[in-house]
């Protein structure tokens, strides 16, 4: 594997003490020995990868799933659990300048139907991964940004959506009582436990036909004269379809195409011990929304069933134990600002784990150029837990060289490359640098 990230980054470090790995116990999925076939093979064990899996087995044909390391060990075991809205960086209006308003209205209802294709699957596969928050609630920490968050209420009335603005004054009454000026919810979205989801999920890809391989990394992609051969360290899995779901944990070689064209970035949470009542009465939070504030750099936290707060932060640009143990004091310190009235409870767990993004913003979900029976999804630029679920489906439809049952943007169907090669994280300081004077 290429990847341009230390190896620290990919290795135990920025992941050990993660709290989800104590809620529920990973699976033992057999590890990828000797010669195996499959109708579609499928590199990358996440939302993505398991969405498609579920989907191509339902449908009939043998599929092999191959997970690098345990199950539940990449980003999609460890984000902060945000089933919403998103998965492009883009604003609606840059958007429709850039693709024209039907493609963007597409993508629009793709995100849309990628929320309810979660529910829907935890509904119908019986998946209980403690559910909560009734939409998505934005928070303005600027006053200019109050004032965007009211024009965008009044632009989603217009279009018939049914937003909820609450203006300083109303925060603490609503248990969103901090340092905010405004707060936007949207009713689309809901939080759950990342892992709970995931596994459920691989449980009703294997109940359908799946097989799933832990430790099972791919090390080359080779075409063959009926498809592909994938070689892992202990094995060889060929098949005429191959899909890349590896998001942020991708090589530049998995295949060569993908090389310079994703930007791997850096998400840390941490998760509180069970705070009191009158912990929580002190600081006026006793709402269970999902809440993000209006920073580029944005923070992101809720309060969950049991009372735990999980608060992250966007920032990381290292990889190193120096590195991480200085962004964990920074979100600590973020934390405290935001929520002074916390400033004694303990932080039981911190972690970090890799987002994507692409250069043009959105995400990309489709056939790799060149690479006939290829297929890749990535890039959801922090959101994959619907994102990612979304684009798993979607690509089970092209596999199968049927048009995608739901909205299937042209946005999301190119990926360009980066500015300089495998040196293109050297892009992300000047550029978060920006950002933070802007926020």
């Amino acid at each position: 594997m290429r990847r341009i990230f230390s190896g620290y980054a990919y290795g135990p470090g920025p992941r050990i003490n993660c709290w989800w790995d104590e809620t529920i116990a990973a699976p033992d999925w057999p590890v990828l020995q000797g010669e195996a076939v499959a109708d579609v093979a499928i590199i990358g064990g996440g939302f993505t990868g398991m969405s498609a899996a579920l989907h191509l087995a339902e449908s009939g044909l043998s599929v092999a799933v191959l997970e690098a390391e345990a199950p539940g060990w990449g980003a999609s075991g460890r984000n902060g659990g945000f089933c919403c809205l998103g998965g492009s960086k883009l604003s609606g209006g840059t958007m429709r300048r850039v693709f024209g308003r039907s493609a963007a209205d597409t993508y629009h209802a793709g995100e849309e139907a990628a929320v309810h294709l979660v529910r829907g699957l935890l509904q119908s596969h019986d998946i209980d991964a403690d559910t909560h928050s009734n939409g998505e609630t934005q928070l303005a920490h600027t006053e200019k940004a109050a004032r965007r968050l009211q024009a965008e209420a009044g632009k989603l009335r217009r279009a018939g959506g049914e937003p909820d603005f609450l203006t300083r004054d109303q925060l603490a009454g609503k248990g969103l009582n901090g340092r905010f000026h405004a707060a936007l919810t949207t009713p689309v979205g809901f939080a759950l436990n990342p892992r709970k989801y995931l596994f459920g999920l691989a449980k009703a890809a294997q109940n359908a036909g799946a097989r799933l391989h832990q430790r099972s990394a791919a090390q080359s992609v080779q075409q063959a004269a009926r498809g592909y051969v994938i070689e892992t360290d202990q094995g060889f899995l060929s098949a005429p379809k191959v899909i890349i779901a590896t998001n942020g944990y991708s090589s530049e070689d998995l295949p060569g195409w993908l090389a310079g064209r994703y930007m791997p970035a850096q998400s840390t949470v941490m998760v509180t011990r069970p705070l009191t009542q009158a912990e929580l009465d002190a600081q006026g939070w006793f709402s269970h929304q999902m809440a993000y504030d209006t920073r580029n750099l944005l923070h992101y936290f809720r309060l969950m069933p049991d009372n735990r707060f999980l608060f992250g932060m966007r920032g990381g640009l290292l990889a190193s134990p120096r590195a991480e143990a200085a962004i964990r004091r920074k979100l600590r310190q973020d934390f405290e600002a935001m929520f002074p009235a916390w400033h004694d409870a303990e932080a039981t767990h911190f972690w970090s784990g890799m987002v994507c993004l692409s250069r043009n913003l959105v995400p990309f979900i489709g056939p790799v150029p060149e690479r006939p029976g290829m297929f890749a999804g990535l890039c959801y630029h922090g959101n994959g837990v619907a994102m990612g679920s979304y684009a798993g489906r979607l690509l089970s439809d092209l596999v199968q060289g049927g048009a995608p049952t739901l909205p299937y943007s042209p946005i999301v169907q190119k990926m360009s490359r980066f500015p300089l090669g495998r040196a293109r994280r050297m892009l992300m300081p000047p550029a978060y640098a920006v950002l933070g004077l802007m926020d």
